[in-house]
């Protein structure tokens, strides 16, 4: 039986129908878009206009606010603290830091002072970078020193010496006149470093007692005004710039400098003469009024070169004295352009709207077939084993149920032949993670015995050092204390002996023999010296042993307050036989820059340790670079430990310990605190000194121990631990 199918109307291509909707849609909202945009700009021209010179005009106003107040308000600060006498104008090292300082802070090209007696102090940063230090005294001729400084405002060197005159200066004269702060008259010079063109913002200052003293001052770099208006993004023939009420340029946004030179010296621009047409134009339309007859905002259009201009003239007053014109002009065609540009792409829309909807209908029927395709191709694929296959899904719903069944298939495959491969990852990877966990573990297990061991021999040799100082310290106490005693005695003998030699000059025979025998005039003269070499003698041994009693700190196992300098001075009377000079070289030099150091909370003992192990290190390091040498050689370049101590931000001890030995090459200081690391001689080094002090240091202290070292030159390590150790 035949199925009678229903007859074929007339049908239109898929393409067609998807296609030319499509097109018709797109461009008429195209071609109605771009006619509105092009209707509204250009009755919003004007707006535009307006807002864009308010907007800029509102950035300058605020900038110059902002900018121009800095000086005035530091000024005041500084005049109030020298009244108040927090200031000394009579200390003038420590004025010109607080004048580098606040240079420093702000964005400033020159803060000084001038006094009435014709001296001065001032701070400058002339090539905007670097900061000297300006100092004079009254008299000429090259009275002023100007002063390179580091990076604390410390004077270095001399840079320049030159005349200077208070009393001729404006910015000078002109404050003390008007016993007011003001904005003294805009100072120019041809500097080494460039140009110079500043406004002074100048203040009178007085004593505590209300009496003159001089006056303060403050440069800003008008130049910078320029820089600022540069910035100012209004349009590529757009200018904003700055006038005085005379028409004299200060700034603009322009590329023209608001000078010129004539003879090496600086001569600033009239604004009517500027080769900028358009500052130009602007200046000569606001000469006809006058400069100084503006006094409120003023709008006007004005033609330059072709091209009409939106001018917008704001007064800029402040209550120092300033009184300046701020100018914003803006061309017409910012605006038109834009519109006349949106115009043309209007028009180049509607034609790519056109193609754009063609491509789409082509697009479209593969959208319709690639689904499909994409089907027959993950099916292919799992049939050649490729069983990780995702077909994507459709906007179509049939489609996308037919995909869902078919991923739902192909994951169940892919998780099956998935699974066995993961397994095998997981063992690989418990495998490796745990050999890694047996290499950590015997790596911390080598180290924590050695760390134990070297523990019991410092431990032992404290307590070992502590017993047999102990047992000598009270015989040698003894000896020491009736050696005085002996002494005394001895003495009186002596004296005994005179009287009876002086009453009775002529003794029996007997007796004149046994005086030759012995030798008495020799025995009566040494002696005295005998008892006293045995008293120094004494004195050195009672020294040591309390050197060894300091370093071992056997009674000191817990941390507790102590002085840092008796455990270096401990140390190296225990380390002197080494230090002291032997027939091979002369004696090490040990030089001490102790600071002032409170009393620190430490692990004595331990700490103790650390400074033998650096020091020795420093020793074996000088001898080895002194092997080479001769003895002549040493003398002249003497081997050398510095040792140096200071309180560093309150908080933490710093000790540093430097040698002028072989030093530490790079590759080796990478490594030098690493367990079982020496670059000494088999037998002479375990290779955990260095690194059981790091642990001392960062572990028991919560410090740092830092090596420092250039091949050739020497080394320097750095100890830094907190003044009180919180021992939680």
């Amino acid at each position: 039986m035949k199925i009678p199918y229903p007859r074929k109307g007339k049908a239109f291509p898929l393409q067609i129908v998807l296609v030319v909707p499509f097109l018709i849609q797109i461009f008429g909202a195209v071609s109605l878009v771009g006619y509105l945009s092009f209707k509204n700009g250009q009755r919003a021209v004007n707006d535009l206009a307006e807002q864009l010179i308010d907007r800029t005009s509102e950035v300058v106003n605020e900038h110059l606010k902002s900018y121009l107040s800095i000086p005035q308000t530091l000024n005041q600060i500084n005049a109030n603290a020298i009244s108040r006498e927090i200031l000394d104008v009579r200390d003038r090292k420590t004025l010109g830091k607080y004048f580098w300082d606040q240079i420093q802070a702000y964005d400033l090209t020159y803060i000084g002072m001038g006094l009435t007696t014709g001296e001065g102090l001032g701070a400058a940063r002339y090539d905007g970078k670097t900061i000297t230090i300006d100092d004079w005294t009254a008299k000429p001729p090259n009275n002023t020193y100007t002063y390179a400084t580091d990076n604390l405002g410390n004077r270095t060197q001399v840079n320049a010496r030159w005349d200077w005159n208070n009393f001729n200066e404006s910015w000078y004269t002109q404050p003390i006149a008007a016993g007011k702060p003001i904005w003294a008259k805009i100072v120019t010079g041809n500097y080494p470093t460039g140009p110079y063109i500043a406004a002074s913002a100048s203040r009178p200052i007085y004593d505590s007692q209300n009496r003159l003293l001089g006056m303060i001052a403050i440069d800003i770099h008008l130049l910078k005004l320029s820089d600022f208006l540069r910035s100012l993004n209004i349009s590529q023939s757009g200018r904003v710039f700055l006038l005085e009420r005379d028409g004299t340029l200060i700034a603009s946004s322009g590329t023209e400098k608001p000078f010129i030179l004539v003879n090496q010296g600086i001569r600033r621009l009239k604004a009517i003469d500027s080769s900028d047409p358009i500052i130009q134009n602007i200046a000569k339309h606001l000469q006809t009024s006058g400069f100084g007859s503006i006094n409120q905002d003023t709008d006007f259009k004005l033609e330059v070169q072709g091209k009409r201009h939106f001018v917008d003239v704001v007064p800029w007053r402040d209550k120092y004295g300033l009184n300046w014109l701020m100018v914003v002009s803006v061309p017409e065609d910012t605006f038109m352009a834009q519109i006349n540009a949106n115009t043309r792409t209007t028009i180049a829309l509607c034609l790519g709207a056109l193609v754009v909807a063609s491509v789409m209908g082509v697009f479209t029927s593969h959208w319709i077939v690639r689904p499909i395709l994409r089907l027959n191709w993950a099916s292919e694929a799992m049939a050649s084993g490729n069983f990780n296959q995702i077909v994507e899904s459709s906007s179509i719903r049939e489609l996308n149920t037919l995909f869902n069944s078919f991923n739902h298939m192909a994951g169940q495959l892919h998780e099956s032949f998935t699974a066995l491969e993961k397994n095998k990852e997981k063992l690989e990877e418990r495998v490796d993670e745990r050999t890694t966990e047996l290499k950590n573990t015997l790596g911390e297990l080598q180290r924590t015995q050695s760390q134990i061991v070297q523990s019991e021999k410092m431990s032992s040799l404290g307590q070992l050092v502590a017993g047999v100082a102990h047992e000598i310290n009270n015989p040698v106490n003894f000896i020491h204390g009736n050696l005085a005693h002996v002494q005394e005695y001895t003495q009186d003998l002596l004296a005994l002996m005179q009287l009876y030699q002086q009453y009775n000059p002529y003794p029996a025979a007997e007796i004149q023999t046994v005086a030759e025998d012995i030798d008495l005039e020799f025995l009566q003269e040494d002696l005295p010296k005998m008892l006293s070499s045995m008293r120094v003698g004494t004195d050195r041994i009672r020294q040591i042993v309390l050197s060894l009693r300091n370093f071992s700190r056997i009674d000191e196992a817990e941390f507790k307050r102590v002085d840092i300098h008796e455990g270096i001075n401990s140390t190296l009377m225990i380390l002197q036989h080494r230090l002291k000079a032997k027939p091979e070289q002369p004696e090490i030099e040990v030089i001490k820059d102790y600071g002032t150091v409170p009393l620190v909370e430490c692990y004595a003992g331990q700490l103790n340790q650390v400074f033998m192990n650096i020091l020795v290190n420093a020793i074996d390091a000088l001898e080895e670079n002194n092997i080479k040498l001769t003895y002549q050689e040493i003398k002249e370049n003497p081997s050398q430990i510095k040792i140096r101590t200071s309180v560093v931000n309150l908080m933490w001890l710093e000790v540093a310990i430097a040698d002028n030995g072989v030093g530490i090459s790079h590759e080796f200081q990478q490594r030098i605190f690493d367990p079982f690391f020496t670059t000494k001689p088999v037998g002479k080094g375990t290779g955990m000194g260095m690194s059981i002090s790091y642990q001392i240091v960062t572990e028991k202290h919560g410090g740092k121990l830092e090596c420092f070292s250039t091949p050739g030159k020497g080394t320097e390590f750095i100890i830094q631990i907190p003044l009180q150790l919180r021992n939680d």
